[in-house]
Formats: C-alpha cells, structure tokens, sequence
C-alpha cells in the first residue's frame, strides 16, 4: 500500500489547503493549549493562595476536577501532537479521511475519562498533604521511583516509538478514516499510546497533590522533547536519575513534600 492510497501523505495540495494545515490547525490547537494553560494556572493560583487549610475545608469536587484536568491535559499534551495533528489535517483537507475534531475529539476523550480515576486517587492525597501525613510524602517518593523506572522501560520506548513515527499508524487505519467513527477510534488509540508514555509524569503530578505552574511546564517540555525531537528518547533516559533522586529524597523526608510540590 502506497501513501497516495490512503490520503495521509499528500503530495500536492491548493495553496488554501496548504494555509490551513500549517497556519490554521496549529493556531486553533495552540489556541485550546492556551487555554487550558490559563484556566491551570487559575486553578494552582487558587490552591496557592487557599494554602493547605483551604484544601483541606473544601477539597475538590469531582466536577471542578474534571475541568481542571482537561485543561491540564490539553495544556500539556496537545502541543506535544501536533506534528501528528498535522499529518491528519493534510489528508482531512483532501477530504480523504474524515474531518479533524473527530481524531482531535477521540484523543481528548480518552485522556477526560482518565479524570475519574485520577480523582479518587487524588482525594485522599489531598486530605493527607494537608493534614501533613508522612504517608503522603513517601507515596509521592515512591511515585517518584516508579516515574523514574519508567523513563528507562521498554515499554516507554515502544510507545515513543509509536508517537514519533505515526505513519506506519496511520496507513494500518487507512481503510477506516473516511468514517467518524473510525477517526474517533484512532485518536482513541493514539491517545492510548501517549498515555503509554506519559502517564507516570501524570502519575507525579496526582501523587504530590500539585498544581504547580512549574511542575507542569517542566513536564510539558519534557514530553514535547520525547516525543518530537531527533534525540528525545536520550532526554527520556537522562530524566529518569532526576525523578529518581527526588524520589529517594522523599522517602527519607517525606516533610519535603510541600517544597517539591
């Protein structure tokens, strides 16, 4: 199978169609990165200034959560798939698979219902960080541990693989794309795959009950890094002894937590 059989390589395309795959799409998805950007930083603001006593008078409900973690996940991840986003776009303007939101769509989908379970592990990290619970310190070092080993997993390296050569991807869905359901099903699968190499950084950020503006912009730059970069697996690898000695520091003092967090 060639790739002018399945649409997702183009070889020629009108100059409006060529417009909006480079300047169009990545403007809309930086757009909605951005505001998950701002409404994340609403939210660490106002954990910031209600302190651990506010979090711990009212703690978070499950639905302002949700929010929360949307906009943190399409801060986080959507700039990270663009490159993918862009290959989508180039046949979706040729018309040869089904329109953009419904791939954009499946993946966001994926990652919202990950809120649910997020948020009863949250919960009571929450209570325990504000009570000053030394459980909560070394489940956070531990987290840390695991984050670290996952960075230097096969596993990791087979998702990465996935994410930073999606065309073999693509050409196995290519029967399939012209159908909405098909492209939600394959932005279902793809966002699978990012899971696959992200979520022990997710794992982090529940685990140490943060919020924190710098956190995620580390995070946000570490995934980019991996997952678009020509020596992003390298990246991957080297901050593996970095999650794993803030680990390590955390089991040893788990009051250490408030100042990682």
């Amino acid at each position: 199978m060639t790739s002018s059989d399945t649409g997702i390589r183009v070889a020629k395309q009108p100059g409006g169609d060529r417009l909006a795959v480079r300047v169009v799409v990545p403007a809309i998805l930086i757009a909605i990165a951005g505001v998950g950007w701002w409404w994340s930083a609403r939210v660490a603001a106002g954990m910031a200034d209600g302190g651990m006593d506010g979090m711990a008078a009212m703690p978070m409900s499950l639905g302002a959560f949700a929010i929360a973690w949307a906009a943190m996940t399409a801060a986080m991840m959507l700039p990270a798939i663009l490159p993918v986003v862009k290959l989508y776009a180039r046949a979706a303007a040729r018309r040869t698979v089904a329109p953009l939101p419904f791939f954009v769509g499946g993946y966001l989908a994926l990652w919202t219902v990950l809120a649910v379970p997020a948020y009863f592990a949250w919960r009571p990290l929450e209570m325990a960080v504000a009570d000053g619970r030394p459980w909560a310190g070394r489940v956070a070092g531990i987290t840390l541990v695991v984050a670290a080993l996952w960075q230097v997993s096969p596993l990791k390296s087979a998702c990465l693989q996935h994410c930073r050569s999606p065309v073999g991807f693509f050409l196995r869905y290519s029967g399939r794309l012209h159908r909405p359901a098909g492209a939600v099903r394959m932005g279902v699968v793809h966002g699978a795959f990012c899971i696959g190499c992200c979520w022990a950084l997710f794992a982090v950020l529940i685990a140490t009950v943060s919020m924190s503006v710098l956190w995620l912009v580390v995070f946000t730059v570490l995934i980019i890094v991996e997952k678009n970069y020509k020596h992003g697996e390298r990246v991957a690898l080297a901050a593996a002894p970095v999650l794993a000695a803030l680990g390590v520091a955390l089991l040893i003092s788990p009051s250490l937590l408030h100042t990682v967090a």
